[in-house]
Order: structure tokens, then sequence, then C-alpha cells
């Protein structure tokens, strides 16, 4: 497992604008060094990293980018995406203020993954819970992750393997590990649906147990330093060439008739 350590720079880290900036999800699990083991480099050193700053620090793309040393902001973007997919991050709009009113962008964040139906629990609470701000009147619902849509689209691939709603709720965690490993949507869909026996009595129960079975390994991360060797240029090719025929060509002369 990797063991991932935080930049002191974390602790200097910018504040966001009052309303913005990261707020801590409910429930989490105690902070240990393995929390982001199952996921990639690049996610697993920023969420340790976002894991680690207070409620109301900075957390958009930009200023990310610019505080920690590893990643720029496109890596930063795409792996803000992979950890909202894999349940570690939420960002929503949600109207505040008396009168006149503003929209803000809040974004929770969870060391534990959730799944999608955990974080739907959650914003429903906050929508109930006095002076929690009130929500978009028409808010778009949370997307679900890369996972659920995946176990979704089974049924499209086979029939054999149509998965209902709370199937793919359920399964949603053990799905999530197989994207944590860099696995395709197509890859996955693939691994559950190739060789199925003619009838699939539980589509549920086989597609856990392929989940568990199929997982494939963790990707290697290949160290920098190890190069293959240049291939040699054709010039010094042929000068070492012509310098082996001209040696055999003396030692053909210096054998007595």
């Amino acid at each position: 497992m990797i063991e991932i350590e935080v930049d002191p720079v974390a602790v200097c880290h910018p504040t966001a604008a009052p309303g913005y900036g990261k707020r801590s999800a409910p429930s989490q699990s105690p902070r240990t060094q393995q929390d982001f083991s199952h996921l990639p480099e690049r996610e697993a050193y920023l969420a340790a990293y976002i894991d680690r700053l207070p409620d109301g620090a900075a957390i958009d793309t930009k200023t990310l980018a610019r505080e920690q040393p590893r990643y720029g902001q496109q890596a930063v973007r795409s792996a803000l995406r992979k950890l909202a997919d894999l349940g570690h991050l939420l960002r929503i709009r949600e109207r505040v203020g008396e009168g006149l009113t503003r929209w803000v962008s809040r974004t929770y964040f969870s060391r534990t993954a959730r799944p999608v139906v955990w974080w739907q629990r959650f914003l429903a609470d906050r929508r109930t819970t006095a002076g929690g701000g009130s929500a978009d009147p028409a808010p778009t619902p949370p997307a679900r992750s890369i996972a659920y849509r995946a176990l979704a689209s089974l049924g499209a691939a086979d029939k054999r393997m149509m998965l209902s709603a709370r199937e793919c709720e359920e399964l949603e965690p053990l799905a999530a590990g197989w994207f944590a490993r860099n696995v395709t949507v197509e890859q996955f869909r693939y691994a559950m649906t190739n060789g199925l026996p003619a009838a699939v009595q539980c589509a549920g129960a086989f597609t856990r147990r392929r989940l568990v079975d199929r997982i494939p390994p963790e990707p290697e991360h290949v160290g920098p330093h190890r190069r293959e060797a240049p291939p040699r240029p054709a010039a010094d090719v042929h000068r070492r060439a012509t310098e082996v025929r001209a040696i055999l060509r003396k030692n053909r002369t210096a054998v007595p008739g």
C-alpha cells in the first residue's frame, strides 16, 4: 500500500471567500495513513491533501494546482472529477441569504467514500435543517458515479445481467474499486458479461461474485529512472562493420599458404 505524505504547504493553504470552500461531510471514519490507498497515486495524493485542509479552505482547481507542487490544473481537474465519481467529493449550488439572495457553490469532502444514495440523503437532511440554506428550486440530482452507471448499463449489454436500482446501489462500492484501478467502462462491461452461462438466475449475486473474483491488479507505477539504451546511430554501425571487415582481411593475409 502507498502511504501518502502531505506537503507542509497545506498548513498555510488559502481560505475561500465566505460561503465557499471545503466542507467536511459528517460521520466519517477516523483518519489513518491508508485512507486513500485504494486510489491511484494522483487521486490519493490530492485526496489526502484536501483531507488535511480545514473547512473553508479554497479547493477550486486553480488554487489546488497553485498550492501543491505535483500537479497542474488539468491533472487536478481530472482528479477532482474522479474523486466525485468515487464518492469522496460532492459539488452543489445553494441559495443563501434573506430577502436579496445569492447562489453559492458548496463543495463537500468525505475521506470515507459514499455511494450516491448516501449523498442524496445527506442533501435531503440539509434541506430540512434550519439554517442549512435553501436548495436550488430546480436542482439537478447528484450525478451518478461511473461505477453506478456502468452497473446499470450491463442489462443493455446482455439482458441476463439486468440489475435493479437497489442492486446497483449495493454493488456500487465494489464496482468503484475497479475504476480506481483505471479500468474503462468498456473493459468493465466486458469482464462482467463475457462468458455468461446460458441462464443467470440472480444477476445481482452473479455480478457481486464477478466483481470480487475478477478485479484486476492495482496499476504498477514504473519509475522514471530505468530507461533503455538508445539505438546506435547508423553511421556508428557502419563504421564498426568496416573495422570488422578490415580485421578479417588482415587475418586472412597473415595466414601462410
